[in-house]
């Protein structure tokens, strides 16, 4: 009884502390005017707008069609609102972490640990407010986790003496999530053929290829259209691509915050104009690129790479932080209209819920001490793969988010430690060489937050 009562008492906090929050980014985006759109949303909202009144459903080879669809969807049910979309997109959010929570679970993770993944994933506000904005983070989020999590129950179906169809058909959900999520961001253009790890077995191996050929046809038949439209229209079979752009932004910006002199806004227009196909711009910007290299040495770029790309992707000063007031010479672009309060409300939770979260994960893999299982695997996989490609192309600190799920799970696994050390004991082993290095990793990635703007002095004439 006890233990049920402690249990609904978390529960209601949980509820209060969300609501909390979120009356709070809400009053922030709404209270002294509303928020202006930023750099992609407007792009998406002007091509939502388009599709409504009868403009093609997939006017760019830049950006992936999936976002203003969503977004033109939802205005031609409830009307042209901005309101409809954040509502949309909240409960989206919430999805994600009933997602996270349920993943964890699948990842050998304790009941403690997956609740506190999902409670500090949704309680962050530099999380919940992705939300509130039209960039695609959301959508493609909760496709990312839906799809590993279809891609695990598809393997447990797999050991199944007679359940070789049902993980064909679950095998075709995960590839169309997979798909939908390619439409919506760009990000598993590279890594999706890594999902079919998850059919590899030793004991049924030909049930093994149906599902992961279920999964494939999953992927095909939701990009097809996209696929279809871009060989029709640039020759070749393409969703979207704007790769070798970010990499020349990304060897360019020598800022270690977001929207500091950025090179995005300041670049694009001269990309698009240097090619009148996708194939032609990439020409030219691969020319400059090799250019670069061979100009500046690969060492030096490297080093410059590394000294710059992770201090942008895990900085303290994310896309909420960015967006409040403060001085443009610093990277804020003052798009918000809070009050001095709520401003430095905002600021301190998100700064300390990105700490927390780091600090924890840090502990949490450190003292990781579960089976390695094919998901583990693939995860571990997804993760170095965004790791390795964030080394070069253009990082925005809201490119960290498709990691956070799984840095809040690690996080969940300490936190579960600390409250009640005598749980979870087989997920977390808290040595005293694996705390040692949990301590160092923590102060790296802390540093590599919170380190940026002493680095740089961008308000230094």
């Amino acid at each position: 009884m006890r233990l049920r009562v402690r249990h609904r008492g978390a529960a209601l906090a949980f509820v209060a502390l969300f609501a909390l929050s979120q009356a709070l980014l809400w009053y922030a985006y709404y209270g002294h005017g509303a928020k202006a759109l930023v750099g992609d949303e407007q792009g998406y909202q002007n091509t939502a707008l388009a599709i409504l009144a009868g403009g093609a459903w997939m006017p760019s080879s830049i950006w992936p069609p999936l976002q203003p669809l969503l977004l033109a969807a939802l205005y031609a049910v409830f009307g042209p609102q901005l309101l409809v979309v954040q509502i949309a997109q909240t409960l989206l959010l919430v999805g994600c972490g009933w997602l996270l929570r349920g993943l964890w679970r699948d990842l050998g993770g304790s009941v403690a640990a997956a609740n506190w993944a999902a409670a500090l994933f949704l309680l962050s506000p530099q999380i919940a407010a992705y939300a509130h904005w039209l960039w695609p983070e959301i959508p493609h989020l909760l496709l990312l986790l839906a799809a590993l999590r279809l891609l695990a129950r598809a393997r447990g179906q797999l050991q199944a003496a007679d359940a070789s169809a049902r993980a064909s058909v679950t095998a075709l959900l995960a590839g169309l999530g997979v798909g939908l999520a390619l439409l919506a961001k760009s990000l598993l253009s590279v890594f999706w053929p890594l999902f079919l790890l998850m059919f590899v077995q030793r004991a049924r191996p030909s049930a093994g290829w149906r599902a992961g050929a279920a999964f494939v046809c999953g992927i095909g038949l939701v990009t097809a259209p996209a696929l279809v439209h871009g060989w029709r229209q640039y020759g070749t079979p393409m969703i979207a691509d704007s790769s070798v752009y970010n990499l020349w932004v990304g060897l360019t910006d020598r800022w270690r915050s977001d929207y500091v002199q950025d090179m995005g806004g300041v670049e694009l227009p001269a990309f698009l104009a240097s090619g009148a196909t996708p194939q032609q711009r990439n020409a030219v910007y691969r020319d400059k690129v090799r250019g670069y290299v061979e100009a500046h040495g690969l060492g030096t770029v490297l080093t410059a790479q590394l000294g710059r790309q992770y201090f942008r992707l895990f900085n303290a000063k994310t896309l909420l932080v960015s967006q409040l007031p403060g001085p443009a010479c610093a990277g804020q672009l003052s798009v918000y209209h809070s009050p001095a309060w709520l401003t430095r409300s905002l600021t301190w939770l998100s700064e300390a819920s990105h700490a927390l979260i780091l600090g924890a994960a840090a502990f949490g893999l450190a003292c990781w001490r579960r089976r390695i299982g094919m998901l583990e695997r693939v995860v571990a996989l997804l993760i170095a793969c965004q790791l390795a490609l964030f080394a070069f192309i253009h990082v925005k600190a809201r490119f960290l988010l498709p990691m956070l799920p799984f840095l809040c799970g690690l996080a969940g696994d300490a936190l579960a430690r600390g409250v009640a050390p005598r749980r979870a004991v087989a997920a977390f082993a808290p040595t005293a060489p694996r705390l040692l290095t949990a301590t160092a990793l923590a102060a790296a990635l802390l540093f590599l937050a919170f380190a940026p703007v002493a680095l740089d002095h961008p308000c230094t004439p």
